[in-house]
């Protein structure tokens, strides 16, 4: 399976939000948030709502969704994903704080490895800090081969890197996208509150 998922041309990016949507002042962190579990839509939008409503998180510009077949694991429902920018005062292990609170809100159980999940939310970047430490290695170490997130980020951040892997887009062009599809009738929105942070910014 090759190929790339084709660029959004003419797709919507989410309510309010356009493709290189300025970051306001702090250090960048992309987000990337999956559901395969009940109400996959709405788990991402409750992960969004937490993510954004706290402070020390200003949430900037936010992918369209994308649907994907699971990587691994059990057998298990498709994903639905997105990607999130923001800028952040928090530390790292901060925001990994605030992501693990989102999906315990939705009710994520962390049983089998590469198990299906209510709210999956990762750290993909954090500025262009790059750490091997195992509680919170950084970038993430599996973002630049997985299509579902790369797909997205490039969608709202085409000139996007990963620190110490490259250009999303060409790492987007080099992996298998098959099984990784646009949702155009399944929308997101950043909560209201965070975007006029983000416009004042």
């Amino acid at each position: 399976m090759t190929g790339r998922v084709p660029p959004a041309s003419g797709q919507p990016a989410g309510r309010g939000q356009q493709p290189g949507a300025r970051v306001p002042a702090g250090r960048r962190v992309v987000l990337a948030l999956g559901s395969n579990l009940g109400d996959r839509l709405a788990n991402l939008q409750a992960g969004l709502d937490l993510l954004c409503g706290g402070p020390g998180l200003t949430c900037s510009a936010l992918s369209p969704v994308y649907e994907t077949v699971p990587l691994g694991g059990p057998p298990q429902p498709d994903y639905l994903n997105a990607v999130l920018i923001a800028a952040t005062d928090l530390t790292a292990r901060s925001v990994l704080d605030r992501c693990r609170a989102a999906e315990a809100a939705r009710q994520r159980v962390r049983g089998e490895a590469w198990g299906p999940r209510t709210l999956d939310v990762d750290i993909v970047v954090y500025g262009d800090v790059i750490s091997g430490d195992p509680q919170i290695t950084l970038p993430h170490p599996r973002a630049h081969e997985r299509a579902f997130v790369l797909a997205p980020w490039h969608d709202i951040e085409p000139d996007a890197r990963i620190p110490g892997c490259g250009p999303v887009a060409d790492l987007l062009a080099a992996v298998a996208a098959a099984g990784v599809r646009r949702v155009p009738e399944a929308r997101l929105s950043i909560p209201a509150c965070s975007s006029q942070m983000a416009a004042q910014g």
